[in-house]
């Protein structure tokens, strides 16, 4: 594949899996921007959050998936690819990493579970630009042409900026027509949780085991947040560090520090 001279090298992960839908969508959305280079899981790795693979081999193969676009599968984990992409792929960090489109939504708390966010926290720590994608629909047969309108004008509008090495957005899109899309709102993370049970069963065998459940529980009602934006069909976009310091508890502990 000839080298795409001058433009920007972008990086494509997920965590859905190498042959998901949504990775699909978001380098068509994206393929002639730049030179698109695909690192991905080649089997689902939902949930799995900030997890490395440590004490167990990767292995990592050349896929023939995506038409104008170089792609790798690897038996790791989403910041695996990430990893193994700027080490042994690139040899570079790259202009921008895109991570998604996630098939569910990653809004809220989910962004603490999310395999498609932690891949794009980890470009963001290692001093790269990224986004992690998500459509608020879990099915393989999801509609993603407005997720492939808003992709690409997010992706396209950050390109003429000169940006953050640290930037890392958390962008989710409803699952509605294009249509009914009201526009792109930058919010803040809402105050939710899930409120989670162990549905206890018996296998074949009789021997128990558990099935995680739960339920998704917004506490916050401003309409400032994400959850408010998608519920209203628009567009969220928020701004993420890794920084996870409380600073207001920081100022409050050096003024009266209980530990001396």
């Amino acid at each position: 594949m000839p080298v795409k001279k001058n433009l920007p090298l972008i990086l494509i992960t997920n965590d859905d899996g190498i042959t998901a839908p949504g990775i699909k969508n978001l380098v068509e959305a994206v393929k002639d921007l730049g030179r698109v280079v695909v690192v991905a899981p080649d089997k689902p790795q939902s949930g799995m959050g900030h997890a490395v693979t440590i004490g167990h081999p990767l292995r990592m193969h050349k896929a023939d998936v995506f038409e104008g676009a170089e792609a790798w599968q690897t038996s790791g984990t989403p910041v695996d690819c990430v990893k193994l992409a700027v080490d042994k792929i690139l040899h570079r960090k790259p202009d921008l990493c895109l991570s998604g489109i996630n098939h569910g939504a990653n809004h809220s708390i989910n962004v603490i579970y999310s395999g498609t966010m932690s891949a794009a926290m980890e470009a963001s720590i290692e001093g790269i630009p990224s986004i992690g994608f998500s459509l608020l629909d879990f099915s393989l047969d999801a509609d993603f042409t407005a997720s492939r309108f808003y992709v690409r004008t997010i992706v396209s509008a950050l390109l003429k900026r000169k940006l953050d090495k640290h930037l890392l957005l958390n962008v989710n899109i409803p699952a509605v027509s294009q249509s009914l899309i009201k526009g792109v709102k930058v919010c803040k993370q809402a105050y939710a949780k899930y409120e989670e049970d162990f549905d206890e069963r018996k296998d074949p065998s009789g021997k128990k085991y558990y099935w995680l459940s739960g339920k998704f529980i917004n506490f916050d009602k401003g309409k400032d947040t994400d959850v408010w934006a998608l519920a209203h069909n628009y567009v969220s976009v928020v701004p993420v560090q890794f920084d996870l310091t409380n600073y207001t508890l920081k100022k409050q502990l050096e003024k009266n520090n209980p530990f001396k």
